[in-house]
């Protein structure tokens, strides 16, 4: 360990003390303490941890879980130095535990009073095991993360016990397939080193799911999926000191910005027999003390801080001081399978040593009292029940006289009864949303400070030449540059005239001059969510006053009245609400067809595509095959946004990524499933991404030619919590709409021919001046739009075919209805459509008495 002088220790300690924000090189310097200067290290971290445990209702309390140790499987692809746990097929009996296996551990568990299962596992053994592979499949599982959700499942069923999986790194739909199983997950950072995986002979070479960017990730994605997460750091594996400090603040970074965090583990590395690094020192006791305080001050109070008690030797009073609140998972039946040679404690001799420090040990369960206590989203609704069994109210601790008994795991069947604020598609218009915020306003989205760091500052563009973007997208559109395209947006005046004029022609060329539009009614469905999208105005919680969801009937009767209005297309949408059963979209699309057949069924953006392949356990391809055969006929192309992902993470906590949206459309499109697409404009984004996304957009069309339109959203702040948070900008100038819509009628000329404006979003004049720049469609009459209504569009919620012909009327351009395919309706359509005026009466605003 290099050494620092004494009067930075000093300086450093000095700033711990009076409670000031510690920098990155301040901690590594705290890192050197020792002697005298580490017990004033100590005792400043002892006051942050009491300080937050006094916050949270637990002053003078250390908890711990009992548990059980299920070692699944301990194959893995990985090849990490330290490592005995994992190990290859033909030293083992059997490759994965057995059913029979899993359940007699956790049986016993629960007759000793355990209540949490930890699953731990290797990382996706069957991408390096072929015999792994052919197990999973002699035993009917897609793979390894199919069997431990099976699992859990079972364990929940029939031994009371609450899983904690540790299945190594996960993805974002990973993440969302095994939340409804397990209250709690985890997986350690254990460092930020770049050189440990890099390097030949380092602990991390060779072993895929080290890389350290990649478990950053997983830590954003569960943040992202609202799951309660462990994670730690482990040193003394050949890291710096400096490493540790960075891999401390990077943790810092993810639980500041999603709160997910639950648990920071620091674990001393202790060198066994049979691997690559046998013959390195364990980590000091000491070292591990001064690291724990260091992430105790760096941290903060309200982050759970734990050092795994059998690798402490007799250290117990000397981690207590370093600032722990947690003494982790101890198990009173099973080993510890990854650290086989140093024994548990037992849980009175624990209890003791805790209390010479003067703490008292009480148990917790395996997801912590903050996040049992607030619930949703951090908890699924299938699980409700388990954990509560288990949980004392007032504490969100284990309770003592909890019985640990199987119940049920089910999907939500409470079907579909209405609820709430049902009319809100009509009064949307007349008395409003009740409050511009929620009150969880502060805190649902994630850390807002932290969000403005994410941000940053946006890089500048490579300048170009308007006038030479504009001749080349005048004589090569699809050969425009990114510094060209971006150009084109910021062309003023003159040059934005012909721009829209150059956009226009192509549009006359591949669209005619007709204006069309199609005779439809949004239905959304519901508007519960608890996915965290920061420019949504949208979404309430099911206790919030303006929340509301709709029975299949209501659903099936707006369709009805749809039809009878002339209506070709139901555009259905809703939040993800955790109750709706595993089959809703199914069942919605099926209630709809069997009221009206011939109804087009324009249904369920790709977040939702996700959420119901997850719900059901079945792949992105097999559940929209079965959409498809319940009546979906396409699907909006919505919860694109910005298809860039240092966006996503900003304007959105827990959508789905850029690459599960493009995997969820080029499905649906190789099923046979058209769709549309679009793209969500004026907030945290730049210009530059603007021109990704078009010709992001033009490169899938041309792989699968599904999309029928580009629909343009610019951004609707009002009402939107990023906008109010004071971090997105008030959405795009006339100018940009102008420009951007003209550009995306360049970009894509040859790939998608019809280009959509929404009136929803724009004034009437706006409306007409892109019609004039490359537009060919308006959209729909949509009779009930709430979404952009709740955000503060002040262009109401539908518009009559009188009013749309009225709009575009200046413009001299013919106006015509048509299908979602862009064909012709059907006389009888027709002459229904022109009888309602495209709109059914039931929403149809009030007109006042003259």
């Amino acid at each position: 360990m290099s050494l620092v002088s004494d009067s930075a220790l000093r300086r450093a300690l000095a700033r711990a003390r009076d409670g000031k924000a510690l920098d990155v090189t301040e901690a590594t310097v705290l890192l050197h303490a020792r002697g005298e200067q580490l017990d004033a290290l100590l005792d400043h971290a002892s006051r942050v941890r009491d300080a937050g445990l006094k916050a949270a209702g637990r002053e003078g309390v250390i908890t711990y879980s009992r548990k059980v140790f299920i070692p699944l499987t301990r194959l893995c692809r990985d090849r990490c130095g330290y490592c005995t746990f994992a190990t290859a097929p033909h030293k083992l009996e059997s490759l994965f535990l057995s059913p029979d296996e899993v359940l007699e551990i956790a049986r016993q568990g629960a007759a000793m009073g355990c209540k949490e299962a930890l699953f731990t596992l290797g990382d996706r053994p069957e991408d390096r095991w072929h015999q792994a592979r052919e197990w999973l499949d002699a035993h009917g599982y897609d793979d390894t993360l199919s069997y431990v959700r099976a699992m859990a499942i079972r364990v929940l069923e029939e031994t009371g016990l609450l899983p904690h999986l540790n299945p190594g790194v996960l993805s974002w739909r990973d993440l969302q397939r095994l939340k409804p199983v397990a209250p709690s997950m985890g997986m350690m950072l254990e460092t930020t080193s770049r050189r440990l995986f890099e390097e030949k002979g380092q602990p991390h070479h060779g072993s895929p799911d080290k890389d350290p960017a990649v478990r950053l990730r997983v830590l954003e994605d569960a943040g992202r999926t609202n799951v309660p997460f462990t994670t730690g750091i482990l040193i003394g594996i050949g890291e710096t000191v400096q490493d540790r400090a960075e891999s401390i603040f990077a943790i810092r970074k993810v639980a500041r910005e999603y709160g997910g965090i639950q648990e920071v583990i620091v674990q001393n590395f202790r060198a066994k027999p049979d691997t690559a690094m046998r013959g390195l020192p364990d980590a000091d006791l000491h070292e591990l003390a001064a690291t724990i305080a260091v992430a105790r001050l760096v941290l903060g109070p309200r982050v759970r801080l734990q050092a795994p008690p059998n690798l402490v030797d007799s250290e117990y009073a000397l981690m207590i001081r370093a600032g722990i609140d947690d003494w982790g998972g101890v198990s009173p039946l099973t080993p510890d399978h990854v650290n086989p040679e140093r024994p548990w404690p037992q849980i009175d001799d624990l209890a003791a040593r805790t209390a010479e420090s003067g703490f008292d040990l009480r148990e917790r369960l395996t997801i912590y009292p903050e996040y049992v206590q607030a619930g949703e989203p951090w908890l699924d609704p299938r699980l409700f029940a388990h954990v509560e069994a288990l949980a004392d109210p007032a504490t969100g601790l284990a309770r003592a006289d909890a019985v640990v008994e199987g119940r049920p795991w089910q999907e939500p069947d409470g079907g579909f009864a209405a609820a709430g604020r049902v009319d809100l598609h009509v009064e949307v218009d007349t008395t409003g949303r009740t409050n511009d915020r929620r009150d969880d306003f502060d805190h649902v989205y994630g850390d807002w400070a932290a969000l403005r760091e994410r941000l940053g500052t946006a890089a500048p563009s490579t300048p170009s030449d308007v006038r030479q973007a504009l001749r080349r997208a005048a004589s090569d559109p699809a050969g425009l540059t990114d510094a060209e395209a971006v150009a084109l947006l910021g062309a003023e005046g003159e040059a934005l005239d012909e721009l829209a004029a150059i956009a226009d022609a192509l549009r006359e060329e591949v669209a005619g001059d007709e204006v069309t539009y199609v005779v439809n009614r949004n239905i959304n469905f519901t508007n519960v969510c608890y996915t965290g999208c920061r420019f949504c105005a949208f979404a309430q919680r099911r206790t919030d006053a303006d929340a509301y969801t709709l029975s299949l009937d209501q659903v099936a009767d707006r369709a009805e009245e749809a039809w009878a209005a002339g209506a070709t297309e139901v555009c259905m949408q809703g939040g993800i609400h955790p109750d709706l059963p595993g089959t809703a979209y199914f069942d919605i699309a099926r209630a709809v067809k069997a009221r009206t057949p011939d109804m087009h069924v324009h249904a369920f953006s790709p977040m939702e595509v996700i959420n119901g392949a997850s719900r059901t356990n079945l792949s992105v391809r097999d559940w929209l095959e079965a959409a498809k055969e319940a009546g979906v006929d396409s699907l909006p192309g919505t919860a694109a946004e910005i298809l860039d992902d240092d966006v996503r993470w900003v304007l959105t906590k827990g959508k789905l990524p850029a690459k599960e949206w493009i995997e969820v459309i080029t499905t649906a499109h190789e099923v046979g499933i058209p769709t549309t697409s679009t793209m969500m404009y004026g907030h945290v984004d730049n210009h530059l991404h603007w021109v990704r996304h078009i010709k992001l957009i033009r490169r899938l069309q041309e792989q699968t030619g599904g999309f029928s339109e580009f629909v343009l959203l610019p951004f609707v702040h009002t009402s939107a919590p990023i906008y109010l948070a004071g971090i997105a900008r008030p959405g795009p100038t006339a100018q940009e709409n102008r420009a951007v819509h003209a550009l995306a009628r360049i970009l894509l000329h040859g790939a998608i021919p019809n280009i959509q404006c929404s009136w929803v979003k724009l004034q009437d004049d706006l409306c007409r001046q892109v019609l004039r720049g490359g537009v060919n469609d308006l959209g729909g009459t949509l009779m009930e739009e709430t979404i952009s209504r709740m955000a503060g569009s002040e262009n109401g919620s539908y518009k009559t075919i009188s009013e749309l012909r009225e709009m575009v009327e200046v413009t001299g351009r013919p106006v015509r209805q048509r299908t979602t395919e862009y064909g012709r309706p059907t006389s009888e359509r027709l002459a229904a459509a022109q009888a309602s005026d495209g709109v059914c009466q039931s929403v149809r605003r009030v007109l006042p008495m003259a």
